[in-house]
């Protein structure tokens, strides 16, 4: 039997470790278009802070990680087709691959909107380290960054770059930061701790036109306003990368459609991370990343495992107003009652008969992340 994963970010390296804790000799290829490397992504956005540069958060190559997993990893490789009837995937480098059985850890990708203007083009993202690579090297002379997008990896590159001593403007038409994901007493709490941090913001309003300008770049917005940047970075969000899943004929929705064992809609092929939607669920975190990844290495190794999801708090990294948020299970109904802290915020989330579902807690409030997990 072999097993062959396509994606070498967290998902596909996770998985990989996890079947060789199992399994130590059962054939197993990886397959990826980029260079391989092992890195947390997560730590893209805080390497200022921690005073990294971009090879220092890299912990190995392709090459070590391919005699670490006993495995075969084929870097700068693209998967054109599979076939699932013959088990077997088409590559534009190391020709045919065959499989018993497949996981599609294909992640996600930046979303990228249409802006006018001369100088749309020089919008800038970072979603791996090669693009990380590049970011560094912009910002080494840049006073003024644009941040297009306040949800949670914007904020947390806006902390990032706002201690390393730059003036940064955070922009978009969310009425408070990380507006999905976090209670409005939260968001705004997150808002004044950036703001007290010199973080200036441009909310509810969108970017028009990004032209060159005498000294760097600016941007027109919908309200009339400009910002005047040296570096635009966007963050507007991810999306599950489905262009594989959906040329191989699986079902996808927001992302790769996979009941609770990660199996897809063709036999032998599953998805996990970031590209992958549990039951209608699509997590984009590490938590549930890790969880799936320990269950599909059993199912994969003989022993069908479903994914069971524990209450999953997800930490924003903004030190200079820590958040923790554990969302409630999706379309739970219920209501959030807040605690202001002397400094913070303490949202929980109840059900009508006063159950705990979920919370948010910010600032100093963030030490009752284990009390209130018991208590879930």
């Amino acid at each position: 039997m072999s097993i062959v994963i396509i994606g070498t970010g967290m998902a596909g390296y996770s998985l990989a470790r996890e079947i060789r804790k199992i399994d130590s000799e059962v054939p197993l290829v990886l397959i990826t278009a980029d260079n391989g490397y092992a890195y947390p992504k997560p730590a893209l956005s805080n390497a200022l802070i921690q005073g990294k540069q971009p090879e220092q958060i890299i912990s190995a190559d392709a090459a070590t990680m391919a005699e670490r997993l006993n495995a075969v990893i084929h870097t700068h490789t693209r998967v054109t087709t599979v076939d699932g009837d013959a088990h077997s995937l088409e590559t534009d480098t190391a020709g045919t691959v065959h499989y018993d059985k497949l996981v599609l850890a294909t992640g996600a990708r930046p979303i990228r909107l249409p802006f006018k203007g001369d100088a749309a083009d020089d919008l800038l993202s970072v979603n791996d380290i090669e693009e990380y690579t590049q970011f560094r090297t912009k910002i080494e002379k840049a006073e003024r960054v644009a941040i297009i997008g306040p949800g949670l990896i914007g904020c947390e590159f806006a902390n990032d770059l706002a201690v390393s001593g730059r003036a940064i403007t955070l922009i978009g038409p969310d009425p408070y930061p990380i507006s999905t994901l976090l209670p409005e007493a939260a968001g705004k709490a997150l808002q004044q701790g950036l703001s007290d941090i010199g973080i200036k913001w441009q909310l509810g309003t969108v970017a028009e036109s990004i032209n060159h300008a005498e000294n760097g770049y600016e941007l027109t917005l919908a309200n009339g306003d400009k910002v005047q940047a040296d570096v635009m970075l966007s963050a507007i969000g991810l999306k599950p990368d489905v262009k594989l899943a959906e040329v191989t004929g699986l079902k996808t929705e927001r992302g790769i459609v996979t009941d609770r064992f990660l199996a897809t809609s063709q036999p032998d092929i599953y998805a996990l991370g970031d590209c992958a939607e549990v039951e209608g669920q699509n997590l984009p975190f590490v938590m549930p990343l890790m969880i799936g990844a320990r269950a599909l290495a059993k199912t994969l190794t003989g022993t069908p495992s479903e994914v069971v999801y524990p209450a999953m708090p997800v930490t924003i990294k903004t030190p200079a107003h820590p958040i923790v948020v554990a969302p409630a299970p999706r379309g739970t109904e219920g209501g959030w009652e807040i605690e202001a802290a002397t400094q913070g915020t303490k949202c929980l989330f109840k059900s009508a008969d006063g159950t705990l579902l979920g919370f948010a807690l910010t600032g100093e409030a963030v030490e009752e992340k284990a009390a209130l997990l018991k208590a879930m």
